[in-house]
């Protein structure tokens, strides 16, 4: 209605375009007004429909008045209040004006400034008018018709050099807009038109930036109008950039960079300014003088952010000389220490946008020149030797092929012969201040390496356009530099082609071997390079790891190696031994077989292994005493794997372990490697073994996650290994999750035990200074002489170190046994992969049962012990793995017709475990992994049966076939088993068993509800416990809705079941207690849904089932005032009535009247206490209605009297909460007194309070008359004694009593 009246008055005023019948316009309908009310909505997308949306009505209509009226408002809303809405009805004016041509711009721009006069509007409202005006420009500005109108652009022009006064509004927006407009229009009009109306700003450009911007943006666009003698006329020198201006441009410059830091971008006029002083032929003075020896000594962090941007937005404009200039000056070795000093959170950091720059410069620059020195510009910008810029930037991804190669030749020469001088090295403040520390040049190379080795590493990963010859160059290098040394120059090994300036020590070789591995982990999962057909065909089976010809990145890599081995020239880091080059040798021997046995069956597992040999024979020149070990056993595990003999005998041996078990004890070995990339292989190579796995290999895995196995001496030595080889990668990542519980635990134990060894030191110390005879009464310490005091100071110095080699020694212990501990659960985690592998790749094996109590197990142990992060994620993946990869898989065993007594007995055993467990979470895995087992039992089709007939059947057919199949599942023995497991459930008192299990039983198995219906018939009155009763009802009530119920009973066994469940309903009914108790009412409320779906089927189905019995019990309840008392029971016990042809009796609405006090006080004004509320009047009040002055006592509720004791005004229904409208909301319900009994229940205190919440929200009436009302009140309340003003008294009188006793000690203090 606000909306409305608006537009009314709106409509009402005078305006510069007349509207011939406004009330005509609005009475053609709503739509059209929605149209800009929408408009000024804040969501742009609204506002963008809606514009829209108003265009297309304009063009479909063609009528002048809503034209007309159109631009009144949308010029009106120019200037609107809220900032959202102007915007929006800019653009929406804007398109009109685009749309319909024939509208001149004068005439709106004259509106406008009518509409919103700057000279007459008032001084609150001047900030809507200039941003009207503002908004007026824009619009015409852009429609795209202003440039072709020279008067409405003059004009427009004028307007926004008037609006550039009112700055404290608008700030710089009119210039910036002014500065716009003026770059679209052409060289002509700017030269007849604007040029005298802006010759005066044009003069005067050295006075602000926004000034001088109109100028450089003039001497771009209008080169032919502002020529240098023009530029001299107007401010004495012919160019901008020049000695005479450098400060004058400085200052400019840093105006500009501090009004605009807020948008962490490059002012426009600086950018304009670095154009025209490369158009002028001055960049290197603008560069050294402006840049460098100006706005760098300003330290203001807006000022060094402008100048980075500068040198990143130059880049693409600049020159080789140039760019040598740029790249080698103050400015960059600014950057780099701000880049070193923002390495830490706080701070602003520059080197993402400064990579955005490089990025945007390399993919638009074609001249590989230039790509290859900013990249080395960028490169060796250094801090103590390391370049500033990441190691695993992704800019090389844009360099062109022949850039790509260079620069790679580039970083392997500095590599081997490092040009310190060459770099833009600096030092931080840190360094600078701490000269002791000062890194020497052999530090700086090593510094400088490892950035180079990892730069080489990385641009196999991000760089796109990359050959295989430049992937394999780079393996190579690194391989090289890694494990082997070149003796003297050879030219036949290109990396031993030119030896290092300064040899690599042992550290380098470490890090370049650990670049190397990662390096292999990139080509071990690289797609195929190329253009070639193959490549792409390959690509398209995502086919990884390999070249275009199909060969193994690895295999190639291992060939290179055994080149150099067999050189004289170079020489390896880790010379072999005898026994490690023949382990060598068979290694590639064995790879070589494999590959002529390589075919399509078996080319997988092929693949796999051979990624495996080549993986642990590369491993050997990183571990070679380790290494040698497994490589043996794996060789021979290969060997019986492929060979004829094993395919075609079988084993007789059981002693001697088989190749399957052989390999898994391997892959289960490299799995506690730190190796990212032997893990990963692992993984892939257990993939291609599991459909040979066999019971014994899947034992193995099974056995890590026994807590019985942990104890034994062999795994700990593998964790124990493990631990020394992960010096920081499990401390470090898992220390500090688990820490906080660990150390927690771990301080009271440590306490303890330095009570039990400071009285055994005790003792020690006692027995140092009684030899050193201290103790005696009669001498003193000033008798000793100085040799007995310094033989005594020897001995306690002696007998406190060796305390504290004592204690230290147990905290190594502790936390050796800490981090093994952490070791233990991270490897159990990575076991779980390969569990989960097993699970969704062979899912209809029959190994898979063997999982499933292991799984449950580590679940059960999981919740047991500590809670720290590391055994949580190890639940959560273990549950995972159990629900997703087992319970919900779609695929299971097929062949379990020899395995069934076998299923049946795990069945059994599973249901008895989640019997006896305390947990009910834990109960639920055990019981849905049964459930499981009965989905496998059913689905398989049993070899004494018939195998389905092919005949075509309907879809109803089929589903009921397909239910009454039992398949391999023994319906009476798990009947018997499930029927056990509910009778613990409806019969001990806290069972883990609940009654979503056996719903989800009933659900997914109709089959179990025949055998088991009798039992929850029988339950509903043999259960010993209320709640099992109503559980019983539910249970069954379930059942019985299901329509899948019907395939499995004939219709008489329907009819019959239907009677005895009457029956039983009725008996429990008939042992209610009078009155009903709380854990009855349950109860009552599932009987009662259960009797309704029984009476709803007899009716409907007209079974012939005698309701006598029932209807009796069912009036008996009706004398019952629980039921009336609760909303829930009543309105269950009407509809279970409602089947008998018993309707709900009416209540007469006289019944309820309330009382003159209670419509008085519901008429009672908001605001406004009545006289008993009054401080003053509240004892006299109670008093006179009942309640005895200073007692404790208050008068008895309505709820607290017993029955046959009511006052006539609460047998006539005038209690407390009584009205005429709803005669149910007062103390009775359904005709029975409310509150005899028990005190209210849940939902009898949730309907109550919904419905005093209702109250306070009623709306207050108008407060007319409100003193005499409140005269009017106070006798009123004091008469009626069963009023609602007493109900609020006797619930407020304590606790307003309890204020008051509070308030009266402090005014006595």
């Amino acid at each position: 209605m606000a909306v409305m009246e608006e537009v009314e008055e709106m409509e009402q005023r005078d305006s510069g375009v007349a509207v011939s019948d406004p009330r005509g316009v609005l009475r053609q309908g709503r739509a059209f007004l929605d149209f800009f009310w929408d408009i000024a909505k804040p969501e742009q997308e609204v506002r963008l429909a809606a514009t829209e949306s108003l265009l297309r009505h304009l063009r479909e209509g063609k009528k002048d008045d809503e034209l007309k009226y159109t631009l009144k408002r949308l010029v009106e809303g120019l200037g609107a209040t809220r900032e959202a809405a102007r915007p929006g009805f800019s653009l929406a004016l804007a398109q009109v004006l685009q749309a319909f041509e024939e509208i001149p711009l004068c005439s709106i721009l004259e509106q406008i400034k009518e509409k919103h006069d700057l000279e007459k509007v008032k001084k609150k409202l001047v900030r809507n008018a200039a941003f009207g005006n503002f908004f007026g420009v824009m619009s015409l500005f852009q429609s795209g018709r202003l440039v072709k109108d020279r008067k409405a652009l003059l004009e427009s022009i004028q307007l926004l050099q008037q609006l550039t006064n009112y700055q404290t509004h608008l700030r710089d927006l009119p210039r910036k807009t002014l500065i716009d407009i003026t770059s679209e229009v052409p060289e002509t009009v700017f030269e007849e038109v604007l040029f005298d109306i802006l010759q005066s700003d044009l003069s005067s450009a050295f006075t602000s930036p926004e000034n001088l911007h109109l100028l450089l943006v003039g001497m771009q666009k209008f080169p032919g109008v502002l020529k240098p003698k023009k530029l001299k006329k107007l401010f004495g020198s012919p160019t901008v950039v020049n000695k005479e201006n450098i400060s004058r441009l400085v200052e400019l410059l840093k105006s500009a960079a501090k009004s605009e830091k807020e948008d962490k971008k490059l002012p426009s006029v600086a950018f304009d300014l670095l154009q025209v002083a490369l158009k002028e032929g001055a960049f290197e003075l603008f560069w050294n003088e402006v840049v460098e020896n100006g706005l760098l000594k300003e330290k203001s962090g807006p000022v060094s952010y402008m100048c980075y941007r500068l040198l990143g937005s130059a880049l693409p404009l600049l020159s080789m000389e140039q760019l040598q200039l740029v790249l080698k000056g103050k400015v960059m070795l600014h950057y780099g220490e701000h880049v070193v000093a923002t390495q830490f959170p706080q701070g602003f950091k520059f080197a993402a946008e400064m990579e955005g720059y490089i990025d945007t410069f390399l993919s638009g620059c074609d001249d590989p020149e230039r790509q290859l020195a900013v990249m080395m510009g960028f490169s060796t910008l250094t801090n103590q030797g390391k370049p500033v810029m990441l190691s695993a930037s992704k800019v090389v991804r844009h360099l062109q092929a022949v850039t790509l190669k260079k620069y790679i030749c580039w970083l392997k020469d500095m590599f081997l012969r490092p040009d310190l001088d060459c770099c833009l090295d600096f030092s931080s403040n840190r360094k600078k201040q701490n000269r002791d520390n000062a890194d020497t040049a052999q530090q700086k190379t090593a510094r400088l390496r490892r950035w180079i080795m990892h730069r080489l590493v990385n641009i196999t990963e991000s760089a796109t356009k990359k050959e295989e010859s430049l992937v394999m160059d780079i393996a190579r290098f690194c391989f090289f530099h890694a494990f082997f040394v070149a003796k003297k120059k050879n030219s036949q090994i290109a990396e031993a082609s030119v030896l290092p300036s300064e040899p690599l020590n042992e550290r380098d070789h470490t890090e370049t071997e650990n670049y190397f591995f990662g390096l292999l982990q990139t080509l071990n999962t690289l797609p195929v390079l190329g253009d070639t057909a193959e490549a792409a065909a390959l690509r398209e089976k995502h086919v990884h790891g390999v070249t275009a010809d199909g060969k193994l990145w690895i295999f190639l890599l291992v060939e290179y190696a055994s080149k150099l081995l067999s050189s004289e020239h170079v020489k390896a880091v880790k010379p072999f031994t005898k026994e490690q080059k023949d382990i060598w040798e068979r290694t590639l021997q064995s790879v070589k077989n494999l590959q002529k046995k390589e075919n399509k069956s078996d080319s997988a597992k092929v693949g796999a292994f051979q990624q495996l040999l080549l993986s642990m024979a590369i491993h050997l020149f990183k571990n070679q005493s380790e290494t040698v070990d497994v490589l043996s056993d794996l060789l021979n595990c290969t060997e019986r794997a492929f060979s004829k003999e094993a395919k075609k005998k079988k084993k007789t041996d059981n002693s001697e372990p088989g190749w399957v078990e052989v390999m898994v004890e391997i892959l289960l070995s490299l799995l506690a490697q730190p190796s990212l990339l032997l893990r990963r292989i692992s993984k892939s190579v257990f993939v291609s073994i599991c459909p040979n796995l066999t019971k014994r290999g899947l034992q193995l895995i099974l056995d890590v996650f026994d807590p019985n196995q942990e104890e034994n001496e062999e795994s700990a030595v593998v964790v124990m290994e493990e631990s020394n080889k992960k010096t920081k990668s499990a401390q470090d990542t898992d220390e500090e999750g688990s820490e906080d519980s660990s150390d927690e635990d771990s301080t009271d134990s440590e306490d303890e035990e330095n009570e039990e060894v400071d009285d055994n030191f005790r003792s020690q110390l006692m027995k140092v200074l009684q030899a050193g005879n201290t103790l005696e009464g009669d001498k003193s310490d000033e008798e000793l002489d100085d040799d007995a005091m310094m033989a005594l100071d020897k001995n306690i110095s002696a007998l406190f170190a060796e305390q504290q080699k004592r204690i230290q020694a147990k905290k190594d212990e502790k936390d050796r046994m800490r981090k093994e501990k952490i070791l233990r659960r991270d490897f159990k985690a990575k076991v779980l992969d390969l569990i989960d592998v097993f699970l969704v790749k062979q899912a209809e094996n029959p190994l898979v049962f063997d999982i499933i109590e292991p799984l449950l197990q580590l679940i059960e142990q999981c919740m047991s012990s500590d809670s720290d992060k590391q055994e949580v994620d190890i639940l959560q993946k273990t549950a995972s793995i159990f629900k997703n990869s087992l319970c919900r898989n779609k695929q299971y065993c097929k062949k379990v017709a020899s395995l069934q007594e076998d299923v049946h007995a795990l069945v059994q055993r599973l249901v008895k475990k989640a019997c006896k467990h305390n947990d009910s979470a834990v109960a639920l895995y055990y019981f849905s992994a049964s459930l499981y087992l009965l989905k496998v039992l059913k689905g398989n089709t049993s070899p004494t049966l018939p195998p389905p007939e092919p005949e075509e059947q309907s879809d109803r057919a089929k589903q009921a076939c397909q239910l009454l199949n039992p398949g391999c599942l023994n319906v009476q023995q798990v009947a018997h088993i499930y029927r056990e497991a509910l009778t613990q459930f409806l019969s001990k008192r806290n069972s883990p068993l609940t009654f979503s299990m056996f719903h989800d039983l009933f659900k997914r198995f109709p089959i179990m509800c025949k055998p088991l219906v009798d039992t929850l018939v029988e339950f509903i009155t043999a259960a010993a416990r209320q709640h099992q009763q109503a559980m019983a009802c539910l249970l069954l009530h379930r059942v019985l809705l299901l329509h899948e119920l019907k395939f499995f009973i004939t219709e008489e066994e329907w009819e019959e079941l239907i009677t005895r469940s009457i029956s039983q309903v009725t008996e429990c009914l008939k042992t209610l207690g009078k009155p009903i108790m709380k854990a009855e009412k349950e109860k009552v409320a599932k009987s009662l849904e259960l009797l309704n779906f029984l009476l709803k089927t007899v009716t409907g189905q007209k079974l012939n089932v005698k309701l006598t019995e029932v209807e009796k019990v069912l009036l008996t309840l009706k004398q019952l005032e629980d039921i009336g008392n609760s909303p829930r029971l009543d309105s269950l016990y009407w509809n279970v009535m409602g089947w008998l042809n018993y309707t709900k009796p009416k209540k007469e609405k006289t019944a309820s009247k309330p009382t003159q006090g209670a419509e008085l006080l519901k008429k009672k004004r908001k605001g406004f206490l009545p006289e008993t509320k009054k401080r003053k009047n509240r004892k006299k009040g109670t008093q006179e209605n009942g309640v005895v002055p200073g007692g404790d006592g208050e008068a008895a509720a309505p709820e607290e009297q017993p029955l046959g004791t009511e006052t006539p005004k609460q047998k006539k229904g005038l209690v407390p909460g009584g009205s005429k409208k709803h005669p149910n909301r007062g103390g009775k319900e359904n005709g029975v007194v409310k509150g005899s009994g028990d005190l209210p229940t849940a939902n009898e205190g949730d309907a109550v309070a919904d419905k005093k919440k209702k109250k306070r929200k009623k709306k207050n009436r108008k407060r007319k008359g409100a003193a005499d009302n409140e005269a009017e009140q106070a006798p009123a309340a004091k008469k009626s004694k069963g009023s609602v003003v007493q109900e609020t008294q006797q619930k407020e009188g304590k606790a307003k009593k309890k204020r008051k006793e509070k308030q009266a000690p402090m005014q006595h203090e």
